[in-house]
C-alpha cells in the first residue's frame, strides 16, 4: 500500500454518495449565491487535491502511519466522521441552514486534516489547509443567504 491507499478511496466514495444522491434529485445544481471567485478557486483546487491525495500516496510526500496503532486509529475516528457525515445528509437540519452548512462543511474537512496528520501526508495537508477554510467560509456564507 506505497502508491494506493484502499481505505480512503472508500471514504471518499463514502464521502461521495450523498453528494451524487443529491446531484442526482436537484438536476439544476447547487446555486452559489455568494461569488467569491478566489474562495472559489481555492476551494475547488483543495477539494480536488485531497480527493486524489486521499487515494494515492505521492512518494517523498508521504510517510506512512506512524504505528499499528495510528493507523488503527485513523481507520476508526475516519469511519466515526464519515458516517456523521453521512448521517448529517440525512438528517438534513431542517430550516437551520447555518447548521447544515456548518456540519456539512467541517465533517469532511476534519476527515482530510487527520488523513494528513496520521498518514504524514505534506500534500494532503497542504491541500487540506486550502480545502477546509474556504470550504467552510463559502458553505456559510451560502447559508446566511437561506430563509
Amino acid at each position: 500500500m506505497e502508491w494506493f491507499n484502499p481505505f480512503g478511496l472508500v471514504f471518499m466514495l463514502a464521502i461521495m454518495i450523498p453528494n451524487i444522491i443529491y446531484a442526482a434529485r436537484h438536476p439544476e445544481g447547487f446555486v452559489n449565491k455568494w461569488n467569491c471567485k478566489a474562495a472559489e478557486l481555492i476551494e475547488q483546487i483543495g477539494r480536488y487535491c485531497c480527493f486524489a491525495l486521499m487515494i494515492f500516496n505521492i512518494p517523498g510526500t508521504w510517510f506512512g502511519w506512524w504505528s499499528d496503532e495510528a493507523f488503527a486509529g485513523y481507520l476508526i475516528v475516519n469511519t466515526v466522521l464519515v458516517l456523521l457525515y453521512v448521517l448529517a445528509w440525512v438528517i438534513g437540519f431542517g430550516k437551520q441552514p447555518m447548521l447544515r452548512a456548518v456540519v456539512l462543511s467541517v465533517l469532511p474537512s476534519l476527515v482530510f486534516l487527520f488523513s494528513a496528520i496520521m498518514s504524514r501526508s505534506v500534500l494532503l495537508g497542504l491541500s487540506a489547509l486550502l480545502f477546509a477554510p474556504s470550504h467552510i467560509l463559502i458553505s456559510c456564507k451560502n447559508a446566511s443567504f437561506e430563509k
